[in-house]
């Protein structure tokens, strides 16, 4: 992967500072690490009324489940912003309605084209799954659909999901991964220093501008 890769003390606040700034199309995601910035980026902006928000992939689960990543971004950053149009993905409907009426989303905020989105927040898990593509899933095959399924995931917690393809987050103008953790390390040395490889899938994201912010600890074997 072509990744312009930057460690730092404050990954969060840094992924933080580059959303304040976004206008048009913005992508966010689920974890724990993005759940930080997001609480720092509720006070940096008062007017999102030049914003679409999309995410990358949401868990099967009603809006208030605890699991849920709208859930999370709502109290860490939508209850504290106005005038930004929010697109939910609608988890409660299950991973194949779901992906449908997300895909019928993005029809009509982009047509027939494949979307281009402004700015996209990716995270990493362990395994080197992101957004909801997993290790040898056969969702990372999928080339016609922009939303897809996924009945299976790779880790916990273990109920299905709807994610973006990769087709879509590749076509995004700018891609940023927030990384942290050492837990994260054997995963981000894979991604960022190895070849493409399905087994790894954070490796096959291949977009116009793609930034790694890491810290100290998940940068540790690069």
């Amino acid at each position: 992967m072509r990744a312009d890769v930057q460690v730092s003390d404050d990954p969060a606040g840094e992924a933080a500072q580059l959303m304040a700034e976004v206008t048009g199309h913005m992508v966010i995601t689920g974890g724990s690490t993005p759940r930080e910035a997001y609480r720092r980026l509720a006070g940096m902006r008062a007017d999102w009324s030049d914003v679409e928000l999309w995410f990358t992939d949401e868990r099967c689960v009603a809006p208030d489940h605890e699991h849920s990543n709208f859930r999370m971004a709502k109290e860490a950053l939508l209850d504290s912003v106005d005038g930004a149009r929010v697109h939910r993905m609608c988890g409660e409907l299950g991973p194949s309605e779901g992906a449908a009426d997300y895909e019928r989303a993005l029809g009509e905020a982009f047509g027939d084209e494949l979307p281009s989105f402004d700015f996209m927040l990716l995270g990493l898990g362990p395994d080197a799954h992101t957004c909801s593509l997993f290790p040898g899933d056969d969702a990372l095959g999928e080339r016609e659909r922009r939303v897809v399924g996924v009945e299976t995931p790779g880790m916990a917690p273990l109920v299905s999901r709807i994610t973006l393809t990769l087709p879509v987050v590749n076509g995004s103008e700018r891609i940023v991964f927030l990384i942290t953790g050492e837990d994260k390390a054997e995963a981000v040395q894979r991604v960022f220093n190895g070849p493409p490889d399905p087994r790894a899938p954070g490796s096959l994201v291949d977009g116009r501008e793609v930034v790694a912010l890491l810290d100290a600890a998940a940068a540790a074997r690069l």
